[in-house]
């Protein structure tokens, strides 16, 4: 069964029709093609499509689509572009926290929904904030630095 909905994509407003049972991961990289939001696990364990709604850091591989109607969604390709790259983007090239890149997006959706929320938080604070996020590459101490780097 197919449903329609609107809510605010990195702050335009737009409208869908979704099967019911379709994962906002799935809307955003085909109904949209924003592929920078990252489908790894499906089981919402690695982090890696971590989006902001309503300013929460949220797994878009088990939400669903049709709970989105009427919030606001921010992925990855909301947060900066080439022109005016955000700042925890900017502290992530600069320390080397991006690795091989790919859980890169949902580090930083998380780290921007605390940041958000909390514009000084602890080394302990951090690292509970990303405790969701998965990161084979870089033992996570360049990640808690480009955090700490981004909320000076």
């Amino acid at each position: 069964m197919a449903v329609e909905i609107k809510f605010n994509l990195n702050n335009k407003p737009v409208k869908v029709s979704v099967d019911a049972k379709e994962t906002l991961i799935d809307t955003l990289r085909t109904s949209f093609g924003l592929t920078g939001t990252k489908k790894a696990c499906g089981t919402g364990d690695c982090g890696a499509c971590t989006v902001i709604i309503d300013g929460e850091a949220v797994r878009s591989c088990i939400l669903l689509t049709a709970t989105v109607n009427g919030k606001s969604v921010l992925t990855i390709e909301g947060v900066g572009d080439i022109d005016h790259i955000h700042p925890i983007q900017q502290a992530f090239v600069d320390v080397g926290a991006i690795q091989c890149g790919y859980c890169t997006p949902g580090m930083i959706m998380t780290a921007k929904a605390l940041l958000d929320k909390n514009p000084k938080p602890s080394v302990e604070e951090i690292k509970e904030a990303i405790s969701g996020n998965l990161c084979r590459c870089t033992g996570y101490t360049k990640i808690v630095k480009a955090i700490q780097i981004a909320a000076k």
